[in-house]
């Protein structure tokens, strides 16, 4: 019989650990729940968590000053756990400053458990910390709290949070190996031109006589590179300094985002990166009784391309005046007919937020499919550049060396 670990909280809100020989997961459950416990955590062995409360994430807390977006949503799967097993808001938020291992959000937790404990609302309390909990988070609970069916919200929250960091997570560990072709490259290039041409050239240098176009250019290359080196850390530099710049105008950073829209292939893959984050947030507010118009506001602001949120505030503006959302959006020329459509039979069967959530799932799955042929196409590409700038080296060295034969000795 399998044995698996677990922690949990006693009435008293005191968290407990243990094993037991159980068959499965959902017995363990079971078992902790005869005994008076509140299951936060279950695993078999040392194998992977169950998914009653997301395993915590260790770190260096004294060099983490802002709270992650992950350890947000492993705080709200564990308190909505809490208030589903029918604790207090209070007592859960004891039971969860003694699990939470990161020391910024701990802090943060303490002063609301103490807001709380004064008489406070919950949303009230977080809304103190936006750089933990943003204006989306603060009012998908408040609006649990208005309607009474806050854990649900939380439950929600939970998950939104998780898909969203899902998809992030994809995104860049999809990047990782062209980030690390590009730096291994870079390097290699890099050590060739500043260490081992240099040896050669005052080979030739002693040698005398002629040597091919292609290696003088390339020795030429390689003194400059290893004289001025500074001078291209330096223009680097001063090229990201001045887009920053450039980009922190508003009309400037509209023309940017617009650009980026227009651009092949990557101006896609934008629009239905910003569609299906417009899609799950605005889906998961109205789910949770958040009224349209307020949602749209909250929506705007988690929106990255400043081109599209713009196009919000006419499909704001619209809706306010008893326009339907579906033609509002369409009217912008932003966003996608197949989720326009979507959004059309959404209202027209009265399940607009079911209908979002799904584009969302939908768009989510296109994303993840154009970054992988994105990165099918990088890779090969970024191989053959590489091949050919060393490549490039290697016979120009070649071919004077085979030269070396005509020169006198």
């Amino acid at each position: 019989m399998p044995v698996f670990s677990y922690k949990a909280a006693d009435t008293s809100g005191k968290v407990v650990k243990g094993t037991l020989d159980v068959d499965d997961e959902r017995a363990a459950v079971a078992r902790l729940q005869d005994m008076g416990y509140i299951p936060m955590q279950v695993r078999q062995g040392g194998g992977r968590p169950g998914r009653i409360a997301a395993p915590r994430i260790k770190g260096m807390d004294g060099l983490i000053r802002r709270v992650s977006t992950k350890d947000v949503m492993l705080f709200t799967q564990d308190l909505s756990s809490l208030l589903k097993a029918g604790l207090p808001i209070d007592r859960a938020l004891v039971i969860l400053i003694d699990t939470i291992e990161k020391a910024p959000l701990r802090r943060i937790i303490r002063d609301v458990l103490k807001a709380v404990q004064g008489g406070s609302d919950l949303s009230s309390a977080i809304a103190k910390y936006p750089g933990a909990f943003s204006d989306f988070y603060v009012n998908m609970v408040r609006a649990g709290e208005a309607g009474g069916v806050l854990e649900a919200v939380l439950e929600r929250l939970g998950l939104f949070l998780e898909s969203s960091q899902e998809l992030k997570d994809f995104i860049k560990s999809a990047l990782v190996y062209p980030v690390f072709l590009v730096l291994v490259g870079g390097v290699s290039i890099i050590i060739l031109m500043t260490f081992v041409i240099p040896k050669f050239s005052m080979i030739f240098a002693d040698l005398g006589g002629s040597i091919p176009l292609s290696t003088r250019m390339l020795i030429g290359a390689s003194e400059w590179l290893k004289s001025y080196w500074w001078t291209l850390a330096a223009g680097a530099a001063a090229v990201v300094l001045a887009y920053r710049r450039y980009a922190a105008v508003p009309a400037a950073r509209m023309r940017i985002d617009r650009a980026k829209l227009r651009a092949p292939f990557m101006g896609d893959l934008i629009r239905k990166i910003e569609v299906a984050r417009f899609a799950r947030t605005l889906g998961t507010l109205v789910r949770s009784g958040v009224p349209i118009l307020q949602a749209l506001t909250l929506v705007k602001e988690i929106i990255g391309n400043r081109a599209i949120a713009s196009a919000l505030d006419q499909v704001y503006t619209r809706v306010k005046e008893g326009d339907r959302l579906s033609r509002s959006l369409e009217n912008t020329g932003v966003f996608p007919q197949l989720a326009i459509q979507m959004i059309t039979v959404g209202e027209e069967a009265g399940k607009l937020e079911e209908m979002l959530l799904r584009i969302a799932e939908n768009y989510e799955k296109t994303v993840r499919n154009l970054v992988k042929r994105l990165i099918s196409l990088l890779e090969p590409m970024m191989i053959l550049f590489m091949g050919v700038v060393v490549g490039f080296i290697v016979i120009s060295m070649l071919m004077a060396i085979f030269s070396m034969n005509e020169m006198p000795f």
